[in-house]
């Protein structure tokens, strides 16, 4: 059984994955889910002391998150969402993984479509350059429409109190800078590289604040040899993975990676 690596996103942590890492360990992998440095505590710690989010920067992150998967005994499959999603791009580029999955991902370096839904998503971080050096918490408003947009109320409201956390603000407004500003940032891939493992795209049609043309976009940039396919799946938020349903995502993208994996 190959390991699996579940990489987070902004404005939530590991705890965010909590269906998928029972529901594959019930497949009898072994799943971790490493948060950002400074994120082990829970979320209730990080919203009263939000620290530790505004410290942390994307270097650190993949070095943390490749750490880890060199102590396991195998290449293990990586899967991320939103930044997540960028980040395992960034991983797979470093030579990390077997197969990448990257669900409702952020842009890499060189994506360069802003849909106005996801202009009104990160407008909360982006409206000031003062920002840049905060953590900066989502209402349950602007979260329901960046994250649970085809959810109940209920649903919503539940999965805010239980999963939302501020964004670094920096990491932010440095992956909209990346492309107006000279040499490459933290978030830039090798779009031409032949020996990164397959990656699969996973885009949900209702998702605001990474929506399918930004995926589109993204896949559209690599120009390698390797395996690199992309799957809309209609009717699904940017929090695709506990939005009703999820386990159909979870076993088609874990089947693709598995059988692509390298």
């Amino acid at each position: 059984m190959k390991p699996i690596v579940l990489v987070h996103g902004f404005w939530v942590t590991p705890r965010s994955w909590e269906n998928w890492i029972a529901h594959y360990e019930a497949k009898g992998h072994r799943v971790i889910a490493p948060g950002y440095p400074g994120f082990e505590v829970e979320v209730e710690a990080l919203n009263a002391d939000p620290t530790p989010i505004v410290d942390v920067t994307v270097p650190q992150i993949i070095a943390h998150i490749e750490e880890q998967i060199r102590a396991l005994p195998e290449a293990p499959i990586i899967m991320g969402h939103s930044a997540g999603g960028a980040f395992t791009q960034i991983l797979l580029d470093h030579g990390y993984g077997a197969a990448g999955v990257a669900l409702n991902s952020a842009p890499t370096e060189g994506v360069r479509v802003v849909p106005l839904s996801q202009v009104k998503s990160t407008f909360p971080v982006l409206k000031s350059p003062g920002n840049r050096h905060k953590a900066v918490p989502l209402t349950l408003e602007q979260w329901t429409y960046a994250f649970t947009n085809t959810f109940s109320e209920e649903e919503s409201r539940v999965l805010y109190e239980r999963y939302a956390i501020p964004a670094n603000g920096g990491i932010l407004w440095g992956s909209v800078l990346a492309n107006f500003q000279p040499g490459h940032q933290d978030t830039w891939v090798d779009y031409h590289n032949d020996n990164r493992a397959p990656l699969l795209f996973v885009s949900g049609s209702e998702d605001h604040i990474m929506p399918p043309e930004v995926q589109r976009s993204n896949h559209k940039h690599y120009k390698s040899k390797t395996i690199t396919e992309i799957r809309e799946y209609e009717g699904y938020a940017h929090l695709l993975p506990a939005q009703k349903g999820w386990e159909r995502i979870a076993d088609e993208v874990l089947d693709w990676a598995l059988r692509h994996a390298g």
